[in-house]
């Protein structure tokens, strides 16, 4: 029988479901929307792209959302806490998921400090015209490559500064908590970056040659859906965008009143997710339009991706352009805010599953988790190799992580432990409208073939050649040295015990009734009921 402390802590939650939708969107909504989704797109047949976008979204997407939300909400807790109430043998999973929102943390922050740095930049035009590629790369992040000798310790202090101030907000964040800290930010930093990114949209279609930008983006290519690669690369991008498998979602949900409509809200983050990206591909490629036309050259000739599209191609733009300064801290302040919403979504999950784990209070579990990160993140990527180390990290981290932890998680779910039945009629419960056998067939069947596709097809582009270019021990640590540590901290993790004054490790109803909606208006204020097994009620 599961030991229940007599001084149990009770599980925040997020003020409103309005307030937990707007989190929801500020994970999902991240750098991959602005800058990744609109090459995608291009390179995959414009506009006819969107239509196995929009399968993948149907079909994929949105179905693992529900499996996370499903999975949070029912079992009350972080990732690792959710899958053991599951099944005890399940919360290597749950770890697995944090392990990789820890090494995303790392690196995340940095393109964020960047960001905040080009934003500033932009106001002045810091880097001078024609100069835009050699003010990043040489300027900016004195860039060296890396040798045998090892990665480089040379600090760079117009990287790190920022880069420090950045963990310094998002620490003071995620001290606050979900309702005063996360909650509160995304409130405020959604409104603001969905008008600032639509005033920079309408101001880039008045850019003489957005048109051509545009017309390359929609004109369909019917040729590029016989494409199988076209189809994965759908499905890739959703699985990443939706912040799917990386035990946000997971975290969320347990984040949410009882009765929240779940399938509703998923309906409304996903949706909202895709709108957002659709309204970053009108942007950026009126832009490139407008950048292509300058150079008289073709939207082909100056379409790109990641950081070469931000901190190169877009810098480019805004030398160009009359009124280019407003276009530039639009567009940079842009990705600030999306990064910072993302940034703590992706850190919840480390913070939320130490303190079930440990039992500790929220801030010195936020502290614990936070500061080490910082360092780490402060000392790898404010020197003159941090984009080799965030390169081949981010590559493989997506590829053998996300992709292989989603894949293992659907099918102990839905194979070994056959728990959709149950998660199913969790979701039928609690929601506007219900799912039936065709959600379990889109979970259990379609997901782990498009999974395994994906993951077999990276696997083997990562052995035919190596990565990037960077010598082998660079890959053996910073690849897949990092893919093997993931699995083995994370099964390490979960032999640890559990504190005692952890909540009922292995009675998913515990938290049920200590949830804030049913007691307490304030989780920092008010004083919370003691819980009886017995009754599954409250004595004084």
């Amino acid at each position: 029988m599961a030991t229940v402390s007599t001084q149990p802590r009770k599980r925040e939650a997020f003020g409103s479901r309005n307030v937990f939708i707007l989190s929801a969107i500020g994970s999902a909504l991240g750098l991959g929307n602005i800058w990744r989704f609109p090459y995608v797109a291009y390179e995959g047949g414009g506009g006819a792209f969107l239509i196995p976008y929009l399968c993948a979204l149907l079909t994929a997407g949105i179905p693992l959302l529900f499996f996370d939300y499903a999975i949070g909400h029912r079992f009350r807790g972080s990732a690792p806490l959710a899958f053991r109430r599951m099944h005890r043998a399940a919360e290597p999973l749950g770890w697995w998921q944090v392990l990789i929102c820890a090494i995303i943390a790392v690196y995340y922050a940095v393109i964020i400090a960047w960001a905040a740095m080009y934003t500033w930049f932009s106001a002045r035009l810091a880097w001078g015209a024609g100069n835009e590629e050699n003010f990043f790369f040489t300027d900016f992040l004195q860039m060296g490559d890396v040798s045998d000798s090892g990665v480089s310790t040379t600090f760079v202090p117009q990287v790190g500064i920022p880069l420090v101030v950045v963990w310094l907000v998002v620490i003071v964040i995620m001290v606050l908590g979900v309702r005063r800290g996360i909650g509160r930010v995304n409130s405020i930093l959604m409104p603001l970056l969905t008008t600032m990114f639509v005033i920079l949209v309408v101001q880039s279609l008045f850019l003489p040659g957005a048109m051509d930008g545009l017309n390359a983006f929609f004109t369909p290519n019917w040729e590029a859906l016989a494409d199988p690669g076209v189809w994965a690369s759908a499905y890739g991008h959703v699985f990443f965008s939706l912040s799917i498998a990386f035990g946000i979602m997971v975290t969320y949900a347990s984040y949410l009143k009882r009765k929240t409509d779940l399938t509703g809200s998923g309906l409304v983050v996903a949706f909202a997710n895709s709108s957002f990206e659709i309204l970053a591909g009108i942007g950026v490629f009126a832009a490139l339009g407008f950048m292509a036309q300058a150079q008289s050259t073709d939207v082909a000739g100056v379409a790109t991706s990641g950081i070469g599209l931000a901190f190169i191609a877009f810098p480019t733009i805004v030398s160009q352009a009359t009124g280019g300064a407003i276009i530039g801290v639009l567009f940079f302040g842009a990705l600030v805010f999306a990064g910072i919403t993302s940034l703590i979504s992706v850190l919840e999950v480390v913070v939320a599953a130490l303190q079930d784990k440990l039992g500790w209070s929220r801030v010195r579990t936020t502290l614990t988790a936070s500061i080490p990160l910082a360092i780490v993140s402060t000392g790898l990527f404010s020197t003159t190799t941090a984009l080799a180390v965030l390169d081949t990290t981010d590559a493989f981290v997506n590829s053998f992580g996300i992709m292989a932890v989603a894949l293992v998680a659907v099918i102990v779910v839905a194979w070994l432990l056959h728990k959709l039945p149950t998660l199913q009629a969790h979701l039928n419960e609690r929601s506007s409208f219900g799912l039936g056998l065709l959600w379990k067939l889109l979970v259990a069947g379609l997901a782990p073939i498009v999974l395994g596709y994906l993951f077999i097809t990276e696997l083997i582009a990562k052995i035919s050649e190596p990565y990037g270019g960077y010598p082998n021990w660079f890959l053996a640590v910073f690849g897949w040295g990092m893919v093997i540590a993931l699995i083995t901290l994370a099964i390490l993790l979960s032999l640890l015990p559990w504190s005692g004054r952890s909540r009922a490790k292995d009675d998913p109803e515990y938290d049920e009734f200590l949830i804030t909606e049913d007691y307490a208006p304030d989780p920092e204020t008010t004083a919370v009921p003691v819980f009886d097994p017995a009754n599954k009620g409250e004595r004084s």
